[in-house]
């Protein structure tokens, strides 16, 4: 059965390599969301390791068992309270991930690991090939990270799975504010959650990363209408609160104009076009 669960998404500013005190920062927003009686507070792309797509970001690059994930867990346990983080990943043969974990007050980890990579990022990271739908405290919810948002129907497989919510972490460094980039977002994310009856939240880093880039900073949130339930436009490190209520979710379900979900027709797609030439 479905719960409330009030959420916060962080904008913050997370320089490239800083990771002690990437963490530390990561700290001291899970320690604000906890005061705002947040329940699981979301982080944007790689705030622990700092975003870049150049060959640097391997030699900082972390691993789901270092000491990082460790304190995470413990101070997870301590508040009570879920997190999404994010950092640059050094799995299995030395592989680099784009990732984003979820850690649960329990100890539980699942992560996430970007599929659709932008162009500037084929040459250093490696995609992922999983599409998990993580489950906690009432909300069952995907992950989706920056250029994976601009396809639909990554979206819509996650609604399918039972996704209540979709978290899109970014570190988006286009746009000259928090407003223009706002705007930006304003032209897909929207789609998202209306077309599929969802929950979308996506969060940005902030300010300059030490690293050539430097990002607005801005934080939105939708309801299943394709509403704005929340927004974050103040140029400056914070947090966007908002409460996912369930109601919101069945009211777009339980009406039979509302909710597209039901009526899809998948195997449409399997066939092949049907070319209408009419210049013959």
């Amino acid at each position: 059965m479905r719960k409330d669960l009030r959420i916060a998404a962080v904008v913050c500013r997370c320089p490239v390599g800083k990771v002690r005190h990437n963490l530390e920062r990561t700290i001291y927003w899970a320690g604000e969301a906890k005061k705002n009686a947040a329940g699981l507070v979301c982080f944007p792309e790689m705030n622990l390791t700092g975003y870049s797509n150049h060959e640097d970001i391997k030699a900082h690059a972390i691993t789901v068992h270092g000491e990082e994930i460790q304190s995470l867990k413990e101070l997870a346990a301590k508040l009570g309270i879920g997190l999404l983080v994010g950092f640059a990943e050094r799995g299995a043969n030395a592989a680099i991930y784009a990732s984003h974990m979820v850690i649960a007050p329990g100890g539980q980890t699942a992560i996430y690991r970007k599929l659709y990579l932008a162009p500037p990022e084929k040459d250093h990271f490696c995609p992922g090939d999983r599409l998990p739908i993580f489950t906690w405290s009432g909300m069952r919810f995907g992950i989706q990270l920056c250029y994976d948002a601009h396809f639909p129907e990554l979206s819509t497989s996650m609604a399918e799975a039972g996704a209540d919510v979709i978290f899109i972490p970014h570190a988006s460094p286009r746009g000259k504010s928090a407003a223009d980039k706002h705007r930006s977002w304003m032209r897909h994310l929207p789609a998202r959650a209306y077309d599929n009856g969802i929950f979308v939240v996506a969060c940005n880093q902030i300010g300059d990363n030490g690293n050539g880039l430097v990002f607005p900073g801005n934080a939105v949130a939708f309801s299943p209408s394709g509403e704005i339930i929340g927004t974050r436009l103040s140029g400056d490190s914070g947090l966007l609160m908002v409460d996912l209520k369930s109601d919101k979710l069945d009211y777009v379900h339980d009406h039979r104009m509302r909710y597209f979900l039901p009526n899809r027709r998948p195997e449409l797609y399997q066939n092949e076009p049907v070319q209408c030439d009419l210049e013959k």
